[in-house]
């Protein structure tokens, strides 16, 4: 039907058809990855994200259409997850951007929101790869640029856009020849593809959005290997951490989450200060997190004293959208149904109680803060407590799989009584989150990003540091020591492929080495040599294989037993790491 203009209403129903879209096909976004590995999870990774702002527009769907765009930016920032999620939600933050001051787009408007998405995802991303989601929305905004000049109906503009975008994601392998040899699309680019879909489907009355069903976000099944060996390929974040933790311990019991709507000029309280607000809140809280607009503010807070904060509230507007939960008796219900069942926690993290720390480490004077903290991001309790012994603070349990979003990490963050927080993402996928929760709390908390891409690269980072040298010091020694890291893992293929010449066969056994599949065979102990044996150019490195959770005791010490043996002068060092999904991980370092 024919669309002159985009209000409110429309954008909003667009949204909810475009998440609804890609939630029905995030399995087959999964299944592009270039990686015939069982844990893909871009299609998974987006459609969270997806889900995050399309709750957050949902919380607060009235106004215009500048105003909704703007919500659904900060839903999506927050609950942004990998890089498939950072990046779609830079392209939606350029559009909100753009759209702050309209009411409603025409053709023109609308397609020059499209473009300053682009333009924010590309400034957002350090090196820009084509082939991938960036050039799909790069190539669909160009064309609406050009195209809006032609047409003043939104509906055609909308149609011109999504063929564009489906002609750019046809051309992706050609840009990346790795999706070229494996013979997909880029994964990505496909997810926004279908969101374009739902807003084309809702703007031609094809498609009636309906509100996502709870927990709709699709997450990969535990799935079993084909030669019988189970892979917990569940979500990595660890139950132990909440069975660990006594009840009563959970001082801050009340968990908080509300809008306020501002009183702009009323009275003598209408005017906000951030900073004073947080540090009200910090007395009797902690997990604060407050976005403020112009407009609204949202507030999320754990609490002693919930009557006190939304009195504090009160003074700057009318409070909305309230919702308060008791921690202690949802943790008791945990522990009473089994953890097995429990559902997941917002924050992927065990963290020790500690009832003496003011609940905003930012507001303690600077001689009472411990000159530095660390997050770390891993899955497995083995591994998990390699880093706590290392000194991390906080571990976040995730990995391919379950990636941490944007507001785990600015939660973590926060958790943290220290001058200086280093953070080892120890994933690819993840170190754009990483980043952006740093971006986030510019000026407010001082945040280093180590860009480990693999549990192996965190630890050497973690071994690096010096806690009596500078920052500047201790990132160029951590940098240092991820750069001099081999890392390999050992999985299993999912379907049939072929990779850099090498014949991939469903169910079998594959090495990765870094980023590359090395060696693969029908058996898991041969896959390991061959793995390695690309890995051990000079024999006399330090070998460190971490087990998991499905190794096999038996083929660990026959893999040792072969280290020794061929390669005499290595160093062989063995530990649980417990990880779901990859039988052993190792490190390399001469």
């Amino acid at each position: 039907m024919s669309k002159r203009s985009l209000n409110g209403t429309d954008f909003t129903a667009m949204v909810l058809a475009g998440a609804q879209r890609l939630a029905q096909h995030a399995e087959h976004v999964n299944s592009l990855n270039v990686f015939p590995v069982p844990d893909g999870d871009t299609g998974t990774n987006m459609n969270l994200t997806m889900t995050a702002g399309v709750t957050e527009l949902k919380n607060n769907g009235t106004g215009g259409l500048g105003s909704r765009a703007g919500v659904l930016s900060k839903g999506l920032l927050m609950g942004a997850r990998g890089n498939s999620g950072v990046i779609l939600s830079q392209l939606f933050r350029g559009f909100g951007r753009y759209a702050a001051s309209y009411e409603e787009l025409n053709t023109v408007h609308f397609a020059a929101a499209l473009q300053s998405g682009v333009d924010t995802a590309y400034k957002a991303v350090v090196k820009p790869v084509e082939g991938t989601i960036l050039t799909v929305a790069k190539e669909a905004a160009k064309h609406a640029v050009f195209y809006a000049r032609r047409t003043t109906d939104v509906t055609e503009l909308m149609t011109e856009v999504l063929a564009k975008a489906k002609e750019a994601l046809a051309g992706t392998p050609e840009l990346l020849p790795v999706l070229k040899q494996v013979g997909v699309v880029d994964s990505g680019g496909q997810g926004l593809v279908y969101i374009y879909e739902g807003f084309l489907e809702y703007l031609t009355g094809k498609m009636q959005p309906h509100e996502p069903v709870q927990g709709q976000a699709s997450v990969p099944a535990a799935s079993v290997h084909p030669q019988g060996n189970q892979s917990a390929a569940e979500p990595a974040h660890s139950v132990s951490a909440q069975a660990k933790l006594e009840t009563e311990d959970i001082e801050f019991l009340y968990d908080m989450e509300f809008f306020i709507n501002r009183k702009l000029g009323e009275g003598p309280n209408s005017s906000f200060d951030e900073d004073v607000f947080r540090k009200a809140l910090s007395q009797n809280g902690d997990s604060i997190i407050v976005i403020a607009d112009d407009e609204i503010i949202k507030v999320h807070v754990h609490s002693k004293a919930p009557g006190e904060v939304l009195n504090l509230a009160l003074r700057f507007g009318e409070i909305t959208q309230i919702h308060i939960l008791n921690m202690r008796e949802q943790h008791r219900d945990l522990l009473t149904a089994g953890m097995d069942g429990a559902p997941m926690p917002e924050l992927f993290a065990d963290i020790p109680a500690e009832p003496e720390r003011p609940a905003d480490p930012a507001q303690l004077p600077a001689d009472e803060l411990a000159p530095y903290g660390f997050i770390a991001v891993a899955s497995g309790q083995g591994i998990s407590d390699i880093f706590k012994s290392l000194g991390v603070d906080v571990v976040l349990s995730g990995g391919q799989t379950m990636n941490p979003s944007t507001e785990d990490f600015v939660k973590a963050i926060h958790s943290i009584s220290a001058q200086h927080i280093f953070v080892l993402p120890n994933n690819s996928n993840i170190v754009l989150a990483a980043q952006q929760a740093r971006d986030l709390l510019e000026g407010e908390r001082s945040v280093t990003v180590i860009p480990s891409k693999s549990i192996p690269q965190g630890i050497a980072a973690a071994f690096a540091f010096q806690e009596e040298e500078s920052v500047e010091s201790n990132e160029a020694s951590m940098v240092n020591a991820v750069q001099h890291v081999r890392t390999g893992q050992v999985t299993y293929a999912v379907r049939d492929t072929v990779f850099d010449d090498l014949e991939i066969t469903a169910g079998n056994y594959i090495g990765i080495a870094d980023s590359k599949i090395v060696s693969t065979e029908e058996g898991l102990l041969e896959t390991s040599k061959g793995l390695l044996a690309k890995m051990l150019a000079g024999g006399d490195e330090i070998v460190t294989i971490l087990e998991g959770e499905e190794a096999s005791a038996q083929i660990t010490e026959s893999l040792a037993a072969w280290i020794r043996e061929v390669y005499p002068d290595a160093e062989v060092e063995i530990h649980s790491g417990g990880q779901p999904i990859y039988y052993y991980l190792f490190s390399v370092e001469s």
